[in-house]
Formats: C-alpha cells, sequence, structure tokens
C-alpha cells in the first residue's frame, strides 16, 4: 500500500502536468487571476516602500541639523555689512546689535567649527537663532508617515483578499476533483482494480489532491510574489544607486553560493536518512505482523540484534543530516547579516563623500532583505510545484482511466418481481487482459428456476470469475449469457444488479448500528423483521447480550469476530428480496456448529429462487440440485452428489481429499 508521497517525488513530464492542471482549473481562473494580480500588487508596493522610508529618514536627519544654508548666508552678510545696517534674511530682520553679538561668539570658535557653532545656538541673538535653529518639516514627515501608512495598509487588504481568494478557490478546487474522482470510480471496470493496489486509489483521492490544494493555497501566490518582488527590488537597487545594488548583490550571493555548497554536500546523508528509516519501518512492520512467530521460534535475539544494527545506521544519517539541516537557519542570517554589513561599509564611504544620503544606506538594509527572502521562497515554491506536478499527474491519469461502456441505450429492463429465474450460459469464453490463455473456455450450463447450483473446483479454475461475468462485472469474450432467455448484454449493469443478492467471503461492514448494517439500502424494513432473520441465522443471542442491543454502534475497532461479520452479511441478504442468489464461499468464516446453523438459513433463504454456490468445504454443498465441476475453466463433470460419488471422478477425488489426515 502506498503511504504518503514524498515530497520530492518528481513528475513524469512536468510542462505537460502544469498545462493539464492549467486547464483542470478553468472555472477557478478568474478569481485564481485575481489573486495572484493582488500578490503582485502586494509586492510592489512592498518594492517602492524602502524608498519613501529613505525620504522620511532624510526628512527627519535634517530636522536635526543647523541650516547650514542661512549660517552660510548670515556669515557672509554680516562680515561684508560694515555700515551696520539691518539685513533681511528670508523675511527676518537682523539689527546692528545682533549681529555685533553673533561678531563676537563666532570670534571664540576656533575655525568656525561646526559641533561649537551646534553647542552655542542657544547664545545666539533670538533673530540669527530663528534662522539656523534645528527644524522639522513636520507636516512632509506626517504626509510620509501617513503614505507609508496607507501603502502598508492596502498591501495587507489585498494579502487578506488574496489569500481568502487561494483558499476558496483551492479548496472548491479540491472539492470538484474528489467529486469527479467519486463519480469516475463507479464508472470503473474490476479490471482496473485488479490492477491496481487498494492504498494506492486512496493516496490519490486523499494525500495528491490534498498536495494540489496546498500548493495553491500558499505556494502559488508566494511564488508569483517572491519573483514579482526578486525582480522589483534589483531594479529598484540599480534606480537608487548603482554601486550600492552591485554591493548588496554581490554580498548576497556570495552568502547563497557557500550555503549551496554545504547544503549540495548533505544532500547525500538526507537520502541516506530515507533509506534508513525505510530499512527500519520494513523491519518493524514484518517483526510486529509477524510477532507471534517470532515468539514461538524464540527470535526476539535475532530480531533485536538487526534491531540495533538499523537503528545505529538510522541515528548516524539522523545525526548528520540533522546537524546539516541545523546550519539552512544561521547560514540565512549570515547571508541577510553580511548584506547589512557590505551596504553599511560601501553607504558610509559615499556618504562622506557626498555621493548618497543616509536615507539611502536605510533603503539598501530593507532591499537586502527583500532581495534574500524571495530566493528562498522560489526555491520552496518551484519544489513545490514539482510536488504538485507529480500529484496532478497521478491524478489525472486515474481520472482519463478507460470507464465501462455508456449504457444509455439500453432500454431493456427485468422487473425482479415477474422474474421465471433461469439463467443460461452459452459457450461462455473469457480471458483476462494481458494473460495469453482463456481464464473460461466454452463454459455451457442451465439453471431453472429454483435450483440450487453450486459450483466446485480447484483453486484458479475459475468459479468466482464465472459469477463476475455473470454480475456483469466483467465483460465476455464470446459466447452469451441470458437470464430468462434475454443476453446480459442487451441489460444494464444496475438491472442485472438488482435481481442478485450476493454473500460473499469478504465480509463488509461500516461504520453504523448493527440494524442499519442489516438493513443496508432497503426500505420499509420493520424492528421485527430484522430480529426474525437474526434468529434464523442464530445472531440474535449475540446480539441482545451486547449493550445496546441492535443499537450498537460498529466499527473496524470494536472486537467482532469474523464469524459474527460475516452472520451479518448473510442477515443482511436474506433481507433482500431478489430471484438469484449468489453465495461465494459464505461460510468459509463459521466454524462448524454455526455453518450447520448457516446451512438451513440457506436453504430458507434459497427456497424459490435460483441459487448459484462457490464452496471448497464440499460438505456445505451436498443438497445442491446441481453441482458443476470446474477445471481450467470448463466443465468437466455434473450432477447432483450421490451421482458424481459413484463417478468416482474429479469430484470424488476433491471430495475425499477433504476427509484424508
Amino acid at each position: 500500500m502506498h503511504g504518503k508521497r514524498q515530497m520530492n517525488e518528481k513528475p513524469k513530464n512536468f510542462n505537460s502536468s502544469i498545462k493539464r492542471l492549467i486547464k483542470e482549473l478553468k472555472e477557478f481562473r478568474l478569481i485564481i487571476i485575481i489573486a495572484l494580480i493582488l500578490a503582485t500588487l502586494g509586492s510592489i508596493i512592498a518594492i517602492f516602500t524602502p524608498n519613501i522610508l529613505s525620504d522620511l529618514t532624510d526628512t527627519i536627519a535634517d530636522g536635526l541639523v543647523i541650516n547650514s544654508n542661512n549660517m552660510k548666508k548670515i556669515t557672509n552678510e554680516i562680515m561684508m555689512n560694515y555700515d551696520g545696517k539691518d539685513i533681511t534674511i528670508d523675511n527676518v530682520v537682523i539689527n546692528n546689535k545682533d549681529q555685533q553679538e553673533f561678531k563676537q561668539i563666532l570670534s571664540t570658535m576656533e575655525n568656525n567649527d561646526s559641533s561649537k557653532i551646534l553647542s552655542a545656538i542657544d547664545e545666539f541673538p533670538d533673530s540669527i537663532k530663528k534662522l539656523v535653529m534645528p527644524k522639522m518639516n513636520m507636516d512632509m514627515i506626517k504626509n510620509i508617515a501617513l503614505l507609508l501608512l496607507i501603502l502598508h495598509l492596502i498591501s495587507a487588504l489585498f494579502e487578506y483578499i488574496e489569500s481568502i481568494s487561494m483558499t476558496i478557490a483551492s479548496n472548491k478546487f479540491a472539492k470538484k476533483l474528489r467529486n469527479d474522482i467519486s463519480t469516475k470510480i463507479n464508472k470503473l471496470p474490476l479490471k482496473f482494480f485488479d490492477k491496481n493496489q487498494t492504498g494506492d486509489i486512496l493516496s490519490r483521492i486523499t494525500n495528491d489532491i490534498d498536495t494540489i490544494a496546498q500548493t495553491m493555497n500558499t505556494s502559488l501566490s508566494t511564488l508569483v510574489s517572491a519573483i514579482t518582488l526578486f525582480i522589483g527590488t534589483i531594479i529598484m537597487m540599480f534606480i537608487t544607486n548603482a554601486i550600492m545594488a552591485i554591493t548588496a548583490i554581490i554580498a548576497s550571493f556570495i552568502g547563497f553560493i557557500f550555503m549551496g555548497i554545504v547544503l549540495g554536500k548533505s544532500q547525500k546523508y538526507f537520502n541516506a536518512r530515507q533509506k534508513e528509516l525505510g530499512n527500519m519501518n520494513a523491519h518493524i512492520e514484518e517483526t510486529y505482523s509477524g510477532l507471534n512467530v517470532v515468539k514461538a521460534y524464540n527470535g526476539r535475539e535475532i530480531s533485536d540484534k538487526k534491531f540495533d544494527e538499523l537503528n545505529e545506521k538510522l541515528y548516524n544519517a539522523n545525526r548528520k543530516s540533522q546537524f546539516l539541516s541545523g546550519l539552512m537557519m544561521p547560514m540565512m542570517g549570515f547571508v541577510g547579516n553580511f548584506g547589512y554589513v557590505a551596504v553599511c561599509i560601501v553607504g558610509a564611504l559615499l556618504t562622506i563623500n557626498g555621493n548618497i544620503t543616509f536615507g539611502v544606506i536605510v533603503a539598501f538594509i530593507m532591499y537586502v532583505r527583500l532581495f534574500t527572502s524571495p530566493l528562498t521562497q522560489i526555491a520552496q515554491g518551484l519544489t513545490s510545484l514539482q510536488s504538485t506536478a507529480a500529484a496532478g499527474e497521478r491524478v489525472f491519469e486515474f481520472k482519463d482511466e478507460i470507464e465501462m461502456d455508456n449504457q444509455k441505450d439500453i432500454k431493456k429492463n427485468l422487473d425482479k418481481n415477474k422474474m421465471k429465474g433461469e439463467i443460461e450460459f452459452c459457450d461462455v469464453r473469457f480471458r483476462y487482459d494481458g494473460k495469453e490463455e482463456d481464464t473460461i473456455t466454452n463454459f455451457s450450463a442451465k439453471a431453472k428456476r429454483g435450483q440450487k447450483i453450486a459450483i466446485v473446483g480447484p483453486t484458479g479454475a475459475g468459479k468466482t470469475t464465472m459469477v463476475n461475468l455473470l454480475m456483469k462485472f466483467y465483460d465476455i469474450n464470446g459466447g452469451d449469457i441470458k437470464i430468462d432467455g434475454i443476453s446480459i448484454k442487451e441489460l444494464s449493469r444496475e438491472n442485472i444488479h438488482d435481481l442478485f443478492t450476493m454473500v460473499l467471503q469478504d465480509t463488509w461492514i461500516f461504520d453504523g448500528t448493527i440494524k442499519e448494517n442489516i438493513i443496508y439500502n432497503q426500505k420499509n424494513i420493520s424492528d421485527n423483521k430484522v430480529k426474525e432473520v437474526c434468529k434464523i441465522v442464530g445472531l440474535d443471542h449475540f446480539i441482545r447480550s451486547l449493550s445496546n442491543g441492535y443499537d450498537t454502534t460498529l466499527s473496524d475497532n470494536d472486537t467482532i469476530s469474523a464469524g459474527q461479520k460475516q452472520l451479518l452479511t448473510i442477515a443482511r441478504a436474506m433481507l433482500q428480496d431478489s430471484p438469484f442468489l449468489i453465495l461465494d464461499e459464505a461460510t468459509s468464516n463459521v466454524d462448524t456448529r454455526t455453518e450447520e446453523l448457516v446451512q438451513k438459513a440457506m436453504d430458507k433463504l434459497s427456497e424459490g429462487k435460483t441459487s448459484f454456490i462457490i464452496a471448497h468445504r464440499l460438505s456445505t454443498i451436498k443438497n445442491a440440485d446441481l453441482i458443476l465441476v470446474m477445471n481450467h475453466g470448463n466443465i468437466i463433470e455434473q450432477g447432483t452428489h450421490e451421482k458424481l460419488m459413484k463417478q468416482n471422478g474429479f469430484y470424488a477425488e476433491l471430495y475425499n481429499s477433504q476427509f484424508e489426515l
């Protein structure tokens, strides 16, 4: 049985799988496009915010230093004003007294040191102080801060709408796929299930569809957003400052190259871990499934020794892989921090030379984070996309399986309440797909109303195959099967299934009460009728011993024996009023005493019905009206039990072999 799929599974054809996935998403295309557009717009907003933050930083920085332009203008005007006249700068009048006071303050400073000027600014005359005093442009700061707030709110709104849209689309698509598969599974021929494991089919319905939905919900929009962010960040960095952009990119790629080298060398340890984990799980499953044999043969010591060896190998592989895996986050931190350091060093040099402002450095620190983060997201998104393509490929393979032929054109219908009850096999031939020889060869037989027909023979003789052909689970390759003179080719499968009651060797109990299990898919069945049937098959005493009697809920975890499950299915069959009855090893899971009780119940059940009984216990079919002995797909003997025993042929040999010691 297939377990949960590995995330590193690759599709056979990535491009065709993605194209098919896009085609299947046709009805959800609009909402997905809207979501991806919103994700892109959110990334674009994130790209522009560092430059806006840079402007905010520069505006705040300008408000922390004196007005150097006015300072130079005032100094030049006062020093050149030999007449002592009033000076007007920016509509502020500086009288002669203020000028002289300013000159005196400047004379105490060496070379007009800016730091000393800033410390002495409080001693300046009010008129001069008003012109050179550091002043925050609060209106501009408020406007920039408000713009940043609005952009972040819009980005959050886009992200919310995108997330909701993708969640709706992914879940509806997953629901659609499950509905399609549920519909498809009822249209597939039985040969499909012969060739495919049940676990693999279940894995397609659950794990594979969940993988597709999860990728749509998270990875798809993240991938688009990350690509937009990555490209947009590079463009904006070069627009802002080419030297700083080259510095940030080179610094980040140096870190990623180092990380790639380490992770490349660690891949073999991850592969080894998966291999050793598989070996360990196989050994544990093997040991615990055969625990009784291990104990009976005193094999605990050798089993424990092998377990210790596998456990040691798994420990070493885990230790090495986890150590290297643990380096991922520190290395990611190193990449980011290395980029910050490089940006700060180069930015400081450019600021000293007057090429950039302090705000540009702040912007590039943010750009480094925006540049490195998408690379990881893109790598994860592409890996997820690979896994999704593989999952989609498996789901679509299932959807494309060849269905049973359409029977809408079939108009004939047999009423089960007006049946003669006759079945005839006319030179039936059948071969399973892929087989070189026929399984059934020129099979002919006739069953009359009320007859009990037993089909016996060695394993592989074709007994169950004949029943499957009769139920139209498979289409015959040659000959014909007629029900009341009408070929089954002219009858729909649903009509044929309605004419038969089947009790199989494999029991089927669903989660529900005992009464619900017995009544299954039948209407107008009274409680008294259910109890009457259970008394006939010998279940009534067992059911009444349970806590809630017939209302006791059954599940796979309940301790109910295989024989009791078989009796429940026989009781279920007895409630169904059909003209034909098929018993395929129906008493194989009951003990000899119960078998006798069930046999009597079967006799009563088969009254007035044409019955087909497949049995390996030949003692259970001694009272059959006709016994068909099969071997190699054909009837080699037929007759009653007494007649066949007198012939002393193949049947007699089979019968006697069951009583040999």
